[in-house]
Parts: C-alpha cells; sequence; structure tokens
C-alpha cells in the first residue's frame, strides 16, 4: 500500500520531473527553488523565467514592481539575469506583447500549460 503522505513529484510541462528554478534569490510561492503551486497560490508562480531589463520594465509599466525588495514577504527585488517564478498569466500577457522573457522549460510547472502552450513557452526556452 503506498504511504498516504508522500506527495506524487511535481511534473514539469514537459512531463517530467519537476527541477528546481532557483535559490539565489530564493523563489517559488513556498520559498523553497520551485516553481510548484497548491492552495493559496492564486498567482499561479509556476513559470521559471530569467528576468530581463525589458520584462522587468513591463511587468512595472502593469502595476508589478519587481525591482523593489519586500522584506515582509522574502522578497528581495529582482534586477537582469535573476530566475524568478513567475505568474503564469503575467508571462503569458509579457508573451503576447513581446516581451516574454526566457524560461527553463524542466523547471516550469505543468500547470503553466492552463495558460500558455508548451510552443509559447518553447520559443523563449534557455538552452541548458
Amino acid at each position: 500500500m503506498a504511504n498516504p503522505s508522500a506527495r506524487p513529484q511535481p511534473k514539469n510541462v514537459l512531463g517530467k520531473p519537476l527541477i528546481g528554478c532557483c535559490t539565489d534569490p530564493l523563489t517559488g510561492f513556498y520559498r523553497d527553488g520551485f516553481c510548484r503551486t497548491g492552495a493559496g497560490d492564486v498567482g499561479v508562480h509556476t513559470v521559471c523565467a530569467e528576468m530581463t531589463e525589458d520584462f522587468l520594465a513591463f511587468s512595472r509599466s502593469r502595476g508589478n514592481d519587481l525591482t523593489t525588495p519586500v522584506p515582509e514577504y522574502e522578497f528581495p527585488g529582482l534586477q537582469a539575469g535573476d530566475r524568478w517564478c513567475l505568474c503564469a498569466a503575467r508571462w503569458k500577457e509579457a508573451y503576447d506583447a513581446g516581451m516574454a522573457p526566457r524560461v527553463l522549460l524542466a523547471a516550469c510547472h505543468i500547470s503553466s500549460l492552463e495558460f500558455a502552450t508548451l510552443e509559447e513557452l518553447s520559443e523563449h526556452a534557455i538552452e541548458e
């Protein structure tokens, strides 16, 4: 009999086990380095993206300043080159506007596919 307390391994958009996105800065809704989601994550922070100046400016123009630290939420403020678990809807909005940052597919949770297609994400894939 399976252990009822064992949680299934989250899958990425490629259908394989989810890998970590970033630990410096420590990202993820659960601040564990993984772009996984669950109850309470209304933003669905599932896309592992590498920040660019253009995307950070785009996000700020949409009312979400990702560059200013917010210590009470353990948010360090981001700069170009940082990897971060983005809200899937924000990534798709940036994609539609031609401003999407690159993504690490193996670190993007499968639920990202509810917002963007694998083809859209793959267009911006980081080669690793």
